[in-house]
């Protein structure tokens, strides 16, 4: 059964709280994990991609300094003013090899929006869908969200794969709605709903030793 939950309304629900450790990808892969100063170096390789950096309007360059402050300081600031959670993907050696978040959180209305990237080599394994999936999972299942959003660019096929792949409803086109570096795009726009979660599903827990 899914966790009794607070109601949106509860004001000192309106945060995302990890459970204890982190949140688990599955047997044999890594974890979601709050990131970490030793991340940095993966973090600035990762931005600085050439498709991460063409489908997210990131810095350019993504510095050290800019990486060492969102470690440290900038996620945990967003996280505990209810802006939503950002979470480095990790590998089974617990490396950093992308980042998944929840984003632009209005707690009145119970939604908030999914995003993530992973660096090259973690590309076409399923583990950006599997990150996209047990963090939207767990939101609609553990906390007061109902509904989690996710937006694609028209030309990103392999974000709207994931969409999909992740259990995501496509509902129409927002026209202009986007930034990218080369100027406005369209965005694809999918929704997962609470009853959209199979009970069994919430996501997996880890001490994450």
């Amino acid at each position: 059964m899914h966790q009794q939950r607070a109601t949106p309304n509860d004001r000192t629900t309106r945060q995302f709280v990890l459970p204890e450790g982190a949140l688990a990808l599955g047997a044999g892969l890594g974890t979601l994990r709050v990131p970490r100063a030793a991340d940095v170096p993966a973090l600035v390789a990762g931005t600085n991609d050439p498709e991460v950096r063409r489908w997210l309007p990131v810095p350019r360059p993504y510095t050290e300094a800019m990486a060492l402050r969102w470690c440290t300081e900038e996620a945990e600031r967003r996280r505990r003013e209810g802006e939503g959670l950002h979470l480095a993907v990790t590998d089974e050696d617990d490396g950093l090899i992308g980042t998944v978040c929840l984003k632009h959180t209005n707690w009145r209305t119970a939604q908030t929006e999914v995003g993530y990237w992973l660096v090259p080599g973690a590309r076409g394994r399923g583990l950006a869908t599997r990150a996209c999936r047990v963090l939207s999972q767990w939101a609609l299942s553990a906390t007061p969200i109902e509904r989690v959003v996710l937006v694609a660019a028209t030309g990103n096929t392999a974000s709207q794969r994931v969409a999909t792949q992740s259990g995501f409803t496509y509902e129409g086109t927002a026209r202009s709605g986007g930034i990218l570096f080369t100027g406005r795009t369209d965005l694809r726009v999918y929704s997962l709903l609470r009853a959209d979660v199979p009970e069994s599903a919430p996501g997996e827990t880890t001490d994450n030793q």
